[in-house]
């Protein structure tokens, strides 16, 4: 159970009588990319600080925001709002033993920029020194938080580039990129896990490394394996709804997930019933011409490897743009593990998983592909897919990390 942060915690570089170690740095400051509080805890940095949180003290910052709502957004834009205000007066708890997460009061965009700066690092040194961190590495998955580093006087800088953050739909690209511009150069080390963006980046920073998404892959098989997966011991949410089941585990957010793709699958598939699991920031009664498309709303990440396992084909229907292309899912190494068929919309990615899937970009062949999955599962593949994740723990995935930012620390 989480609690308010107390008592500092001692890294294990530092020695019984509280002395600084030789290590570089004695902690992490991550800026994160997502709010604990509020989204899917599967992501790449809050992964990566639950493993590196057992080596040293970690401070991971919640989202500082890169767009800004507006009330354009109709709904949207209150439940925005109140999901950052819950988040803020949190204020700093300790998750577990080494890990702790902040909520800092920010004032997102070009005009809240002046404030923040001033604002955030006085947060988030305060936290720190409760957590014993005075020498941080800090780890940037949010871009606007290279405005706080001359403030933290970082040992090391750790720039996670996990996605071409100036496509995102809503951002401020030039002031983004502009961030981003100034990460590659200062970063000690730049982390892609997309083989299409660092193929394309890598001549554009000093010390670019490719280091993959990992998967809790234990807990996803044994979901898929469990005999009852798909009938009463299904997660709640799912139960009452009747198979077969094709589903997505995920943010329905209009950027990145094609509606207009599900809607005409749905239509062609009466029979199949089309879940989406997750928050959804599509417009409400999108969905109310399909009554075989149910929307659950967003679960607790405990749940997402029961409620994959609660389907009989696994979906990912992304939008054709910059922003996919230069995507690698988390869930589809979760997808694999749990060893349900899955369909696709084409991505560069997927290269690395040629036979393992069906890739689909129009709505016809899409639905076919579901079809099929559910007629008539391909067992030898979906055995292979399980296989083709078996080593991706993020576990040896955080050792790698941290393998590379103390060989970059120590060349410079």
């Amino acid at each position: 159970m989480s609690q308010k942060l107390e008592e500092p915690m001692r890294s294990e570089s530092e020695s019984a009588s509280g002395q600084p170690g030789p290590a570089p740095f004695d902690g992490i400051i991550c800026f994160g990319g997502e709010d604990w509080w509020y989204h899917n805890r599967a992501h790449y940095d809050m992964q990566m600080m639950r493993e590196l949180s057992a080596h040293m003290p970690v401070l991971y910052v919640n989202s500082i925001g890169m767009r800004v709502p507006t009330v354009t957004e109709g709904g949207m834009f209150w439940k925005r709002v109140i999901r950052k205000l819950r988040s803020f007066s949190r204020g700093l708890v300790r998750i577990r033993p080494g890990f702790a997460v902040q909520s800092p009061i920010v004032v997102p965009g070009r005009r809240g920029m002046a404030i923040s700066g001033w604002l955030l690092p006085r947060q988030i040194q305060r936290a720190a020194r409760k957590l014993g961190i005075r020498r941080p590495l800090v780890w940037v998955a949010c871009p606007p938080g290279v405005a706080a580093l001359d403030h933290l006087r970082p040992a090391g800088i750790v720039y996670q580039r996990t996605d071409r953050f100036e496509a995102y739909e809503g951002v401020d690209k030039q002031l983004i990129a502009g961030f981003d511009a100034e990460l590659k150069e200062r970063a000690n080390v730049v982390f892609y896990c997309s083989r299409h963006l660092f193929g394309e980046e890598r001549d554009q920073v000093s010390n670019g490394e490719f280091v993959d998404h990992g998967v809790d892959f234990d807990d996803f098989v044994a979901a898929g394996s469990a005999a009852d997966a798909r009938g009463a011991g299904a997660p709640e949410s799912v139960r009452g709804i009747p198979g077969p089941r094709a589903g997505f585990i995920g943010d329905i957010d209009s950027a990145v997930f094609d509606h207009e793709l599900i809607l005409d699958v749905a239509k062609r598939l009466p029979d199949v019933q089309i879940v989406l699991v997750g928050g959804c920031t599509l417009p409400e009664g999108w969905s109310s011409e399909c009554p075989n498309l149910h929307l659950t709303g967003r679960i607790p990440y405990e749940e997402v490897a029961a409620t994959m396992a609660a389907m009989d084909v696994l979906l990912m229907p992304w939008h054709r743009s910059e922003w996919i292309e230069a995507c690698n899912p988390i869930k589809l190494k979760e997808y694999l593990a749990t060893g349900r068929p899955i369909v696709s919309t084409d991505f560069p990615e997927l290269r690395h998983y040629g036979g393992l899937l069906d890739i689909e970009n129009e709505a016809g062949p899409f639905a076919a592909a579901i079809q099929r999955g559910i007629d008539d599962p391909d067992e030898a593949r979906l055995a292979r897919g399980r296989a083709h994740v078996a080593t991706a723990s993020w576990t040896s995935r955080a050792e790698t990390a941290l393998g590379l930012i103390r060989d970059s620390l120590e060349s410079r």
